[in-house]
């Protein structure tokens, strides 16, 4: 089987959600945590290795709640985001908290990855299919080319939304082959009783949005190479960076987008229809551990989740 990696993005700290690290909220019939069903999907899916990235002062914390339990189902590795990792010529400025984006995030993975890889959030819940229709577009044997191949689950907005509060979402414009033109943020999505809208927080004015439109929930199928060109984009990144900004970041869409203007990347959408939920707001929680009771009692998932080996 080829092999296949799922890096997971776990280094963030949950602002909105008060105290405690969100990531590792219990959530599931058993205290599982949302990670855990990504790490069942992606190893049902045919994932064979395991990525976190991680800070140095949550590691002992995370190693006891999942890191641990995983290393004994499969191959795992542990990276670490660092303010201060930076390329040569480059330093961080000494009032810089905010950590530099999910770029320099993945980035921290370059040495830990060698083969195809998917990105994903800690802290999202995004259903079996996605999982499945990325590793099987990960290990299909694909024409080189000139422009570097990625892809995207693409999830449904309106599976995407929170009962408490508005949330922000990447909109994403399709070529008529499905391939990626453009993303678009788009701030304060809210439920209506006329569907969803981006609602301005402060004249309260609604842009409707179609309920159907396909939006990124951050989860990227690349191949290695990939991370050549986030190390190179990083230093222009840094190189641009205004004295006094310490609150720029580097993302990972804003690098996709930038390789698909350049005539770079071609980036696949697949259409993925689960349900995506997460704890954005602490109000989330009791409907998350909800849906997973449901899930379990809809045979989507078994307990234990990992039976011993």
């Amino acid at each position: 089987m080829k092999k296949t990696a799922l890096v997971i993005m776990a280094a963030g700290l949950g602002s909105r959600f008060g105290k405690g690290i969100k990531q590792l909220a219990k959530v599931g019939p058993q205290g599982e945590i949302i990670m855990e069903y990504s790490i069942h999907d992606a190893l049902e899916a045919g994932f064979n290795k395991v990525v976190f990235i991680i800070r140095k002062d949550i590691e002992k914390e995370f190693k006891e709640i999942i890191g641990d339990k995983i290393e004994k189902i499969t191959e795992v590795a542990y990276v670490y985001q660092d303010l201060k990792d930076l390329p040569e010529g480059f330093t961080c400025p000494e009032d810089r908290t905010k950590p530099w984006g999910t770029g320099q995030a993945v980035l921290a993975a370059k040495k830990a990855v060698e083969e195809p890889f998917l990105v994903i959030n800690a802290d999202d819940y995004y259903g079996k299919e996605a999982f499945g229709k990325i590793h099987d577009y990960l290990v299909e044997e694909k024409k080189s080319g000139e422009k570097m191949d990625i892809c995207m689950a693409g999830f449904i907005l309106e599976n995407t939304l929170s009962d408490n509060g508005g949330v922000t979402r990447g909109v994403c414009t399709l070529s008529q082959d499905r391939k990626l033109v453009g993303i678009t943020e788009t701030y304060n999505i809210q439920k209506t009783e006329q569907g969803p809208a981006a609602v301005d927080e402060e004249t309260g004015e609604k842009q409707y949005l179609d309920p159907q439109t396909l939006v990124s929930m951050n989860m990227w199928g690349f191949q290695p190479e990939f991370m050549d060109v986030l190390e190179k984009c990083f230093g222009e990144f840094l190189a641009g960076v205004k004295p006094g900004d310490i609150k720029k970041e580097y993302l990972l869409p804003g690098v996709v987008d930038q390789m698909i203007k350049e005539g770079k990347a071609e980036v696949s959408v697949l259409k993925t229809h689960d349900t995506w939920f997460g704890v954005t707001y602490q109000e989330d929680k009791e409907a998350v551990m909800k849906s997973f009771r449901e899930l379990e009692k809809a045979g989507v998932y078994t307990h234990p989740l990992f039976p011993e080996r």
